[in-house]
């Protein structure tokens, strides 16, 4: 199939550009508007929430720790049944698996905003989490099997990227305008737009073909296995910043995770139809490619952690007045879809990934002289910058990792891809986590000491994942196909 010839239909036959400058016809561009849509709606969920998070405290009555929970058993469950989700999409179909998740994800979004007591609440996002990470890669996987390698699929990529992005960007705006009238309609009002996109789902998305609805038997000892290891691992992650029962616990949380994996690896090599085929790891590029998401992930991740609860609990701001600081980010939304094509078509997906995550590193090094007066004028540059770093590294990452790959295991590449992001926004979440409070009041310092300390986390994690990308570059980009 040429790189600017064609998109699948439902009977899987392909039909020929409608004339537009992509080569994508008119029902090419409805499928992925359905599919921005929903990872749009799964951006804007989270970050909405983020800025909810104190409000819903108060209300539930919960403790500071308690309430942390209810984003941690999102993370939790989203990349602990990650690699399960994409792999039952290649199995199981990816209209079908993205169809029935897409209404469990309504279901419990409403369920949420009626909970009365915190541990509803954390069941609700649990369980929304796990929605999600069958619902994600599955929607990616209709995009990378649809849409032609080449041009025509990196544009559609791309401005998947940028919606996602603009979704975060977007959700903390408007998050705190829902917060400021009824928490609760931060979980009413990603069901409308669910509903929504379920409904124009079933029209547009292209049927599973018959490789899609292979009987293939099902690795069931792998699918317990690797969702368990990915639980416990990210659990142990989660445990650093709620140490409840001390470090022993959360070291045994670590072995049993790691014991896990050992225990996955081993029935995938003696599986006639393994879940996840080992030999796809064994492509430096796609390896590269979701190390460097998981330090990106993490370093952003970190470093807006740090600049909210700086601006709310040193500066004094509100979190409508928070949102709009950090809403110069999301000019990512616009770049993505726009700029970046060009500039990957021209340079290569290595050589912006590596500008973007310069562009980051930068952006947290105009944070570090950050103190209790620092103006907004003086912040914009990060935030701007940010931007910028969001869309030349996120799409391209996202090309760089399933580039090439069989598309019976598309689903698979999207999963480690999605995993590898929520893996590392749970340890950079952690990380910057422990050094607040190693440096901050809880190591004799002041908030603000804590707060510059933990701003290090993210710059070290970019820079790591620049190196990663370095090598890569390095390599002149020949790498051999996973095999």
């Amino acid at each position: 199939m040429s790189a600017t010839a064609s998109v699948s239909d439902h009977a899987g036959q392909t039909f020929p550009p409608a004339g537009d400058t992509t080569g994508m016809s008119r029902r090419a561009w409805a499928m992925l508007i359905v599919l921005c849509g929903a990872i749009f709606l799964e951006g804007i969920d989270v970050a909405m929430l983020n800025v909810a998070l104190p409000t819903i405290r108060d209300d539930l009555g919960m403790s500071t720790g308690a309430v942390g929970w209810v984003m941690s058993a999102y993370v939790l469950a989203y990349a602990g049944f990650m690699l399960l989700g994409g792999r039952t999409a290649d199995l199981l179909g990816r209209r079908r698996m993205f169809v029935v998740w897409l209404t469990v994800f309504l279901v419990f979004s409403g369920l949420g905003g009626f909970a009365t007591e915190g541990w509803m609440l954390v069941v609700a996002r649990f369980v929304t989490g796990a929605a999600a990470a069958f619902m994600t890669p599955a929607g990616l996987s209709i995009i990378t099997t649809s849409f032609a390698e080449g041009p025509q699929r990196n544009r559609a990529l791309l401005v998947y990227a940028g919606t996602a992005a603009g979704g975060f960007s977007l959700g903390l705006v408007i998050g705190g305008l829902l917060t400021a009238i009824d928490w609760r309609l931060v979980f009413f009002v990603p069901v409308g737009m669910a509903a929504v996109i379920l409904v124009l789902a079933l029209v547009v998305l292209p049927r599973d073909g018959r490789r899609e609805r292979r009987t293939q038997s099902f690795d069931v000892a792998g699918a317990i296995s690797v969702s368990g290891a990915m639980l416990l691992l990210v659990y142990g992650v989660v445990r650093l910043e709620h140490p409840a029962r001390g470090p022993g616990w959360t070291v045994m949380v670590f072995v049993a995770g790691v014991v896990l994996l050992f225990a996955f690896v081993a029935v995938e090599r003696r599986s006639a139809a393994p879940l996840v085929r080992l030999g796809i790891l064994r492509s430096g590029a796609l390896v590269r490619a979701n190390l460097g998401a998981m330090l990106f992930a993490g370093s952003f991740f970190g470093f807006q952690f740090v600049a909210v609860f700086y601006l709310q609990e040193v500066r004094g701001w509100s979190t409508v007045e928070t949102s709009f600081a950090l809403l110069a980010a999301g000019v990512d939304a616009v770049l993505a879809p726009t700029v970046t094509p060009r500039l990957v078509e021209r340079f290569g997906n290595l050589r912006v990934i590596l500008g973007g995550m310069v562009s980051a590193a930068v952006a947290y090094l105009c944070f570090l002289p950050i103190d209790g007066d620092t103006t907004y004028p003086a912040m914009f540059p990060t935030m701007l910058l940010l931007g910028v770093a969001f869309a030349l590294a996120y799409g391209p990452l996202t090309i760089a990792a399933t580039d090439g790959i069989e598309e019976d295991e598309q689903g698979l590449a999207g999963g480690l891809l999605y995993t590898s992001f929520q893996f590392g926004a749970a340890v950079g979440l952690s990380a910057v986590t422990a050094v607040i409070a190693g440096a901050g009041t809880g190591g004799g310092g002041s908030e603000l000491d804590g707060f510059r300390a933990a701003l290090l986390v993210p710059v070290v994690g970019v820079v790591l994942g620049a190196t990663v990308t370095a090598f890569g570059l390095r390599s002149g980009g020949r790498e051999r196909r996973p095999g």
